[in-house]
């Protein structure tokens, strides 16, 4: 699997972005999925995460209620909804893949793309 992140940009708080991850190769429906996100001078950190067949989701508490992970696994895509932004989402954006392990943890994500850079300005 490849990866290539899209749809980055900068918007106001309170505003909405929706990025998108676009897999390459035949495993995507057989891996989960996850967009994690690094700000300057900060650790790369989990937003949220989908399992292979889109039944289970899971998010960050910073993003709860106002981020939304979906797939469609006969596209080969993750997106990522992004509501109600705040000036503290501002970050690069990185969507993975991973077949097995804490689905929370980076470490267990060894496919990666290039990262979308999201800005919100106060």
């Amino acid at each position: 699997v490849q990866l290539q992140a899209s749809g980055g940009g900068l918007v106001q708080a309170g505003g909405s972005l929706r990025l998108s991850c676009a897999a390459s190769g035949r495993t995507f429906s057989s891996s989960d999925m996850g967009w994690f996100r690094q700000a300057p001078g900060k650790e790369r950190e989990f937003v949220a995460t989908i399992t292979r067949s889109g039944g289970g989701t899971y998010y960050a508490d910073s993003v709860m209620g106002r981020f939304t992970i979906s797939r469609d696994n006969a596209k080969n895509t993750v997106s990522l909804q992004m509501n109600s932004l705040k000036p503290e989402d501002t970050a690069v954006y990185y969507c993975a893949a991973t077949t097995r392990g804490n689905l929370r943890n980076s470490n267990s994500y060894n496919i990666w793309g290039q990262g979308t850079q999201v800005t919100v300005s106060s």
